[in-house]
C-alpha cells in the first residue's frame, strides 16, 4: 500500500466548524483555542483534493508570488484582468480592467470590492480547494463581479473556480510594493468601521519589518527582534537547485559575506527558499551587493554537469535535513 492510501483524507467543517469566522493563518483561532488559525479551524477547512504542487507556476514572478502568499507580511501589486473578466464603467458604476493583490486584507477577507471600485484579493487567506491559486481566482472573480462596498467571503470550496492564470491578463506583470503596516486597506476612506480599524491595529501590531532587494528577485530581508535575516525565493529545479547549493556549501562559499551564515531552507509550493542569518544590525542594502555575487557564483554552480564529491555530497545530505515544508 503507498503512502498516499493510507494518508487520511480531510473531511469539509462541521457546522460548528463553519460558524467559527475565516481569519488569516497565522492569526489567533476566533475560537479562542489559543492556536494559530491554520493548526485549529483553519485545518478543519483543509482541502479533500490533492494539493497543487506549484500553485502560481505560469504566472510573471512565480518566486514572488510565493514570497506574498507565505513570507511577506505586508505588500501589494497591481496587475491587468484578463480581458474577458473586465467591466466597462456603466452608469455610476466605474470600469473595471486591474486588481490589486494584497498579502492580507481587513478582517481575512478573501477578497474586496471598495465603495471607489477598486478591486482588492487577499494572498495569505485560508481555502479549501487545495489550490491557492484557485482560491485566490475565485475570489477575485467575484469581487470583480461585486458592488463597489462588498467583501467578499467564500463559504464553498471552489473546486471549480477560475484560477489567478484565468483572471490575470496573459502579460500581467508583478511589481512588489512592500508596506511598513495596512494603511493601505483604508487609503482615502472617509469613514472607518470598528471591526475594520480593530483589524488593521491588530495586523500593524504584528508586522515584521521587511525590505525587498533590488538588485535580485525575490530575496526578502527582514527583522525579527534583534536579529536579521534574508529569505530568498529560487525558481531553479529543486534538485539542481540543492546541487548547486551543496557545491557552493562544500567551497565554503553559501554565505552572503562576514558575519553572515546560511542556515538552511524551506520548501513553499513547489519552490525553495535559502535563507541566511544576517549579522546583528545590518539593514537590506547591506546585503544587496553580497547578494548580487551569490547570484553569479550560484548560476556558476548551476552550470556544473559533473556528479558532486564525497563532500559535496555529505553537504547537500547537511542541506536537505535542514528543510522543511510550507504550503
Amino acid at each position: 500500500m503507498g503512502k498516499s492510501s493510507r494518508r487520511p483524507a480531510a473531511s469539509r467543517p462541521s457546522t460548528a466548524d463553519a460558524e467559527v469566522p475565516v481569519v488569516g493563518q497565522r492569526e489567533p483561532c476566533p475560537c479562542g483555542s489559543g492556536k494559530k488559525y491554520k493548526a485549529c479551524h483553519g485545518r478543519a477547512r483543509a482541502s479533500v483534493e490533492t494539493p497543487v504542487g506549484r500553485a502560481f507556476e505560469g504566472l510573471h514572478g512565480e518566486p514572488d508570488w510565493v514570497a506574498l502568499r507565505e513570507i511577506v507580511p505586508a505588500a501589494t501589486a497591481t496587475l491587468e484582468l484578463a480581458p474577458a473578466l473586465r467591466r466597462k464603467a456603466s452608469g455610476d458604476q466605474p470600469a473595471v480592467d486591474q486588481l490589486t493583490v494584497a498579502t492580507v486584507l481587513p478582517l481575512a477577507w478573501p477578497a474586496m470590492r471598495r465603495s471607489d471600485g477598486q478591486v482588492l484579493v487577499g494572498l495569505q487567506t485560508g481555502g479549501g480547494s487545495g489550490d491557492p491559486s484557485r482560491d485566490v481566482g475565485t475570489a477575485a472573480a467575484a469581487a470583480v463581479a461585486a458592488e463597489p462596498g462588498t467583501p467578499i467571503t467564500l463559504t464553498d470550496l471552489p473546486a471549480q473556480g477560475p484560477r489567478l492564470q484565468d483572471v490575470l491578463a496573459p502579460d500581467a506583470t508583478l511589481t512588489v510594493t512592500v508596506h511598513d503596516g495596512f494603511e493601505f486597506w483604508v487609503e482615502g476612506a472617509q469613514d472607518l468601521d470598528p471591526q475594520v480599524r480593530e483589524s488593521l491595529e491588530r495586523a500593524n501590531s504584528a508586522v515584521i519589518p521587511t525590505v525587498r532587494l533590488t538588485g535580485v528577485e525575490a530575496a526578502y530581508w527582514c527583522q525579527i527582534g534583534d536579529r536579521t535575516h534574508l529569505r530568498w525565493v529560487l525558481p531553479q529545479d529543486e534538485d539542481s537547485l540543492l546541487d548547486a547549493l551543496a557545491r557552493l556549501h562544500a567551497g565554503g562559499r553559501s554565505g552572503l559575506g562576514e558575519g553572515t551564515r546560511y542556515v538552511g531552507a524551506f520548501r513553499a509550493h513547489g519552490l525553495l527558499v535559502p535563507v541566511w542569518d544576517l549579522p546583528e544590525g545590518s539593514s537590506a542594502e547591506d546585503v544587496e551587493e553580497p547578494a548580487a555575487e551569490f547570484a553569479q557564483r550560484l548560476d556558476e554552480a548551476l552550470a556544473v554537469t559533473e556528479p558532486l564529491t564525497y563532500d559535496e555530497r555529505r553537504a547537500r545530505a547537511g542541506v536537505v535535513s535542514r528543510q522543511l515544508t510550507l504550503r
